[in-house]
């Protein structure tokens, strides 16, 4: 729970929106109780599916379809910004996206602020490998990769230091949806969250749901608290051992529900942590049993993709740039020379030996900047992205 404090908000006579846009009037921010030394109360039902998440991702982590095929991580990842990106307003397909992070040229408007939550997303995991406590500058480095070429007002890799809120207009709190703590609180209740992190006598995925819930309670940053809020999630899988290397794309199943989350949030600040917490171990489990099928329908690609190559060489510049061809679905031979150790011209013909076949397909004129698409890699992970955020593939697209 938490309490509210009554705040006077100076009005702007020169503000644009008509007299309440203009008006001074008293407001109500929100501060939580402190969460270092909670103990929660959950119903057994509440355990249950907090202990059936927990198995679900260490089975995504272990399991025969997923072993060896490393690519499944970054293809994890990309949904999982895609999908968080997504509950903040920014669409990107998963093929835009791909161009973006091989080709500056393409990581522009949306795109450069999805591919940005992605290098987010990969700093999130190597900060969960960290072999020390999590610290409020680890947060400060994730929003600052976040929010790198945004404006300076917007103060990327600082705490807040002004009121801010949720809804409701941009120049003035007056019917906002919710007002977070103000500036002075921020600081106390950040440090009071990566307390709460780093213990190690809560279960994982119920952390996880409650540190994720606070911080959006906090929202420590003028913009992109949702994102990095996300990202608190894969920290805190990853340090506590549960996903030691992939991470399921839980976002997917929060943008497919945005009115169950907010409410979710809401609920947590009123008091009904336990509900919250059952509804994320749902959408994590879910997440991860889909992410084993996912493997498995790409290993099973990569078996025909060999079979449809004419069984190329192991050796091959064709054969080692399938083996690539899951994490880097968009592909020149620029990008693959270094990776198969190979010349630009050896890899450009690997890759036209693969178009030849049917395996991907030529999207881009040129010579030396030549792309190449895996489009039923794509086909994959769209169809898996719709049946985890309850979709259908046309509404997907």
């Amino acid at each position: 729970m938490g309490h509210v404090v009554k705040r006077r908000w100076e009005g702007d006579p020169g503000a644009y929106g008509g007299r309440s846009a203009r008006m001074s009037f008293t407001y109500e921010a929100f501060v939580p109780d402190t969460i270092a030394d909670l103990d929660p109360q959950v119903t057994f039902d509440v355990a249950e599916a907090v202990t059936a998440a927990e198995r679900a991702v260490r089975a995504l982590n272990s399991a025969p379809e997923v072993a060896g095929l490393e690519a499944i991580a970054a293809l994890l990842l990309r949904s999982e910004a895609l999908a968080s990106s997504r509950i903040e307003g920014f669409e990107l397909s998963q093929r835009n996206l791909a161009l973006a992070l091989i080709d500056p040229r393409a990581a522009r408007g949306t795109a450069g602020v999805v591919a940005r939550n992605v290098l987010a997303m990969e700093q999130a995991v190597s900060i969960g490998d960290l072999d020390r406590p999590i610290a409020v500058d680890d947060l400060l480095a994730t929003h600052l990769t976040l929010m790198r070429n945004e404006p300076e007002r917007l103060t990327p890799g600082r705490l807040r230091h002004e009121q801010n809120w949720v809804g409701g207009r941009v120049n003035s709190p007056i019917d906002a949806r919710y007002i977070p703590p103000p500036e002075d609180e921020v600081e106390r209740l950040m440090a009071d969250l990566v307390a709460f992190v780093n213990r190690e006598d809560i279960p994982a995925v119920a952390q996880a749901a409650i540190a994720h819930a606070q911080f959006e309670t906090i929202h420590p940053f003028l913009d992109g608290n949702g994102r990095v809020g996300r990202c608190l999630i894969h920290v805190i899988l990853r340090r506590r051992g549960v996903a030691e290397r992939f991470v399921p794309p839980i976002s997917i199943v929060l943008a497919a529900r945005p009115s169950s989350y907010v409410a979710g949030l809401e609920g947590f600040r009123e008091g009904r942590s336990a509900e919250w917490c059952a509804s994320f171990a749902g959408g994590c489990e879910s997440a991860a049993s889909l992410s084993v099928v996912l493997a498995g329908q790409i290993r099973d690609l990569e078996a025909a993709w060999y079979e449809r190559a004419g069984q190329p060489r192991r050796d091959s510049a064709a054969a080692r740039i399938l083996g690539l061809l899951p994490a880097q679905p968009i592909a020149s031979a620029a990008t693959m020379r270094a990776a198969i150790g190979a010349s630009h011209r050896r890899a450009l013909e690997g890759l036209k030996s693969l178009a030849a076949t049917g395996v991907i397909r030529q999207i881009s004129e040129g010579d030396y900047g030549r792309q190449y698409a895996a489009d039923e890699l794509f086909a994959l992970i769209e169809a898996f992205e719709s049946r985890l955020g309850g979709r259908t593939p046309s509404e997907a697209a």
